[in-house]
């Protein structure tokens, strides 16, 4: 798995593990970290705090936007970062408290995910493993992220989704438009599921239906595992 990627696995642990009383982190009097605080802590003390992360604010960005993405109240944020006003700028720093932030705020508290990214891989998962269980799903997408390891593909979650040789893409669902279908639930947190480093295919960089494939050479690959109707392989 490529080392970033399983950066944000660890993180996620960490988190889990505060959420869970295992580290010592708790929260100031007067407020908690379940993002359902307002915007007043009375009896706080500057010396108690949850765990935090780091959010570099990006263009087009709002406050209320960032809270959502951390499962955190506005309140919170605004104490933690000493914010006056609602007005957040491009590039500017953003302490966010983390006492059960959501998964989805810790791939993008990485830096180099963007929200745009994880809507592109659930929309991918979405129009591929439509009717497969969860698992496949996720698998789907450990594809994808396995790729940005290999020196194979391109090193961004866009190139390798959008890949293609001639206009031939790499995956059908880019080819014949049904990959602009709105992802549902399951497929957002697939995607999620993936960018935190979980893969069920134990390292595969292809997958393909034999029922419906129709190149030749993808089914000459080694097969790694089948999950549901796809088959998972790897290069020779």
């Amino acid at each position: 798995m490529n080392k970033k990627y399983r950066k944000i696995a660890t993180v996620l642990a960490v988190v889990l593990a505060v959420t869970s009383g295992l580290v010592g982190a708790t929260a100031a009097a007067g407020e908690t970290c379940d993002g359902a605080g307002g915007l007043d802590y009375e009896g706080s003390d500057p010396d108690r705090s949850c765990q935090e992360v780091t959010y570099i604010v990006r263009p087009g960005d709002t406050l209320y936007q960032v809270c959502r993405d951390y499962n955190v109240s506005l309140g919170q944020l605004m104490r933690a970062n000493n914010l006056k006003s609602t007005v957040i700028y491009p590039n500017q720093k953003l302490i966010v408290p983390t006492g059960s932030v959501s998964a989805y705020g810790m791939v993008l508290s990485r830096g180099d995910i963007s929200r745009d990214d994880i809507e592109l891989l659930a929309r991918l998962i979405h129009a591929e493993a439509r009717g497969e269980s969860f698992e496949g799903k996720v698998a789907v997408g450990a594809v994808i992220i396995n790729r940005l390891a290999s020196p194979d593909f391109p090193k961004n979650i866009r190139d390798v989704i959008l890949q293609n040789n001639n206009r031939v893409y790499q995956f059908s669902p880019v080819q014949d438009g049904s990959i602009n279908l709105k992802p549902d639930e399951e497929s957002m947190r697939a995607a999620i599921e993936a960018l935190m480093g979980r893969d069920p295919t134990g390292g595969a960089l292809f997958f393909y239906n034999p029922v419906v494939a129709t190149d030749k050479w993808i089914k000459t690959l080694p097969v790694v595992t089948r999950i549901g109707n796809h088959v998972f392989a790897t290069k020779v």
